[in-house]
Formats: structure tokens, C-alpha cells, sequence
């Protein structure tokens, strides 16, 4: 049976809360007595739990964070930058998703009630921002990860959808394409919309033809069906931007069954880097998933150790890369 701070105080003939003061190095406990505390500790071979030590001291040494789900297609390089650097500070991570709605949210919520984390890293669910920006107004350090363009009242990081979006549509032009396809995501999320001003502005600068627009979801389902109905409709185009990758992913389905050849016929460009595999290669926009879960931890903990909040938010660029689909 795991040894209890309880059972060290019965052995040592003091009180828990002496335990408690020897175990945090208090100063005003008296020397023998400490002495003999330890040397209990030292027998019975007892480590207090990091949560025990950490509530004693103020700081539970665990951030929350909360996100709207685990599938989406870069969340796991976010985590992984989350965990490199809270790893490497010894603090835990508490995860909540909104699989199940409110309930999730119930639970979440609970979890606050509770004190159960230091500070909070989210990206933020929809519907969640007002109650969200309550918990900051309410003194809890929050770090939004990817603003989504809703320029939240606190400390955010971003990447450059909309200097990204601009840097597809410039590449796109420099091979000689000007009758363009932009498949966006839903119109609802801030990525989609600066993604898509960020393309449409830079044709319309060069004085093109305004880009053949199709909202997907994001889904490579809505990248071959968007490439479908432009050929269903017999639109001629000779280069394709898909706000994600899986979207353009599904765009290479659809030129392939059409026997449309990639990149002769049609270029096509992607955003995000994250599909490695396909065939022909993707150029795309790589988003700086794993580099903006790093900044927004760094951030957060330099909150709770007492850091002044950044003015605007930390920006981590993307970058254009350029592979066989549009070379």
C-alpha cells in the first residue's frame, strides 16, 4: 500500500500540516522535529504526489487545454508541440474535447470549478468564446492557439493564412496559370476567410479574372466534389488552391478520374503540409502546426511565472513548398 503523508505524521508524532511544512522546506519548523519528519520519510521510502506538492505550493504544475477535437488533421503536431515544452518545464497536461457538446463542456467546466490546472490553452470550440474570455476576465492565464480570426481579448498565436493564401496564388501565376480554382473551407471559420481574401486580392492586383470559388469542409469528400462540379459544368481552369490539404487531396482524385493530368493540365496546391504521400507530391502551404503549439505553451508559462501578455499575437509564418503538383 502506497504510503500516506497521514501515516508519516503518525509515525513521526507531528501533525500533517508539519509533514506538509518539512516536505516544502517551510523555515519555521523546528529543527529536531524536521530532522525526525525525514527520517521517517527516508524509511518508509513515501514521495509525495507532484499534484500534493504543487497545491501546497499555489500551482497545481498542470495546464488545461481545450479543443474541439482530436481529428482534425493537424492537431496532433499542436499536441506534440503542447507536450515538448511542457515536459520539459514538469507540468502535466489535461485534455478536453468537445466530442459530446455540452456535456463535454459540463465536464470542462468542472474541471475549473475544481482548480484542477494553472492556465488554460484552447482552441476555441464554437460556440465557447464568450464563456472562454469570461474565465480570462476572471483572472485564469488563457493562450488561444490559431485565432481563427476572432482577435480574442487575450494572448493568442496565429500563423499567416492570409500571406500564405497570397503566397499559393503568386506561385500558381508564376507558372503561367491564370484561370484559377479556390476551394475553401466553410465560411464561417477566420482561417477560410483571410485564406480567401489573401488569394482573391492577388489576382485581382495582377488584374485576372477573379477565381472560380467552391466552399468545402475541409474534407477530401468536398475537394473531389468541388473539382467535379467545376468539370460537370464545363468551366475551364488550369490551377487549383485547396484551403487544406485533404481537400486538394481530394482535387487529385477528381482530375485523376477525369484523366486530367497534374501537373500538365492542372496545378494544384494544398495547405498545411501535412499529406506526404500522395501522388504526384503536393506543393503546398506548410502551417507551422507543431511551431505554434511550442509559442503558445511558452507563452503560457511565461504568463504564470509572471511575464507581461504580448501586445498582439505571436505570428509563426508559413511557408510556401513546392513539390511535383505544381512544380
Amino acid at each position: 500500500m502506497r504510503v500516506t503523508i497521514a501515516e508519516i505524521a503518525r509515525r513521526a508524532r507531528v501533525s500533517k500540516t508539519t509533514v506538509s511544512r518539512v516536505l516544502n522546506n517551510k523555515d519555521d519548523v523546528d529543527a529536531a522535529t524536521a530532522v525526525r519528519v525525514r527520517e521517517v520519510i527516508a524509511a518508509t521510502g513515501y514521495t509525495p504526489s507532484a499534484r500534493a506538492v504543487g497545491l501546497a505550493r499555489g500551482r497545481t504544475q498542470t495546464v488545461g487545454m481545450f479543443v474541439p477535437s482530436l481529428t482534425w488533421p493537424w492537431m496532433g503536431e499542436v499536441l506534440q508541440g503542447v507536450a515538448d515544452v511542457l515536459e520539459a518545464r514538469g507540468y502535466g497536461l489535461l485534455l478536453n474535447t468537445m466530442n459530446r457538446g455540452e456535456e463535454s463542456l459540463a465536464q470542462f467546466a468542472r474541471h475549473v470549478s475544481a482548480k484542477a490546472f494553472d492556465g488554460l490553452l484552447l482552441i476555441a470550440p464554437p460556440g465557447t468564446l464568450g464563456y472562454l474570455t469570461g474565465l480570462h476576465e476572471s483572472g485564469l492565464p488563457v493562450v488561444m492557439i490559431d485565432d481563427r480570426g476572432d482577435n480574442p481579448g487575450f494572448p493568442s498565436v496565429a500563423t499567416t493564412n492570409r500571406d500564405g493564401a497570397a503566397d499559393a496564388a503568386r506561385h500558381l501565376l508564376s507558372l503561367g496559370r491564370e484561370r484559377l480554382a479556390l476551394i475553401t473551407g466553410p465560411a464561417e471559420f477566420g482561417c477560410t476567410r483571410a485564406r480567401t481574401e489573401g488569394f482573391t486580392e492577388t489576382l485581382s492586383a495582377r488584374g485576372l479574372p477573379a477565381a472560380l470559388v467552391v466552399e468545402g469542409d475541409f474534407t477530401r469528400e468536398s475537394g473531389r466534389a468541388a473539382i467535379e462540379g467545376l468539370l460537370a459544368e464545363g468551366v475551364g481552369f488550369d490551377g487549383v488552391f485547396a484551403q487544406n490539404d485533404h481537400m486538394a487531396i481530394g482535387a487529385l482524385d477528381a482530375l485523376r478520374a477525369a484523366e486530367l493530368k497534374v501537373p500538365t493540365d492542372v496545378a494544384v496546391v494544398g495547405f498545411d503540409d501535412l499529406a506526404c504521400h500522395t501522388v504526384p507530391a503536393l506543393t503546398t502551404i506548410r502551417q507551422p502546426s507543431r511551431e505554434m503549439g511550442e509559442a503558445a505553451a511558452r507563452l503560457l508559462l511565461g504568463l504564470l511565472d509572471g511575464e507581461p501578455p504580448p501586445e498582439g499575437p505571436v505570428v509563426v509564418p508559413t511557408t510556401l513548398v513546392v513539390r511535383e503538383s505544381a512544380p
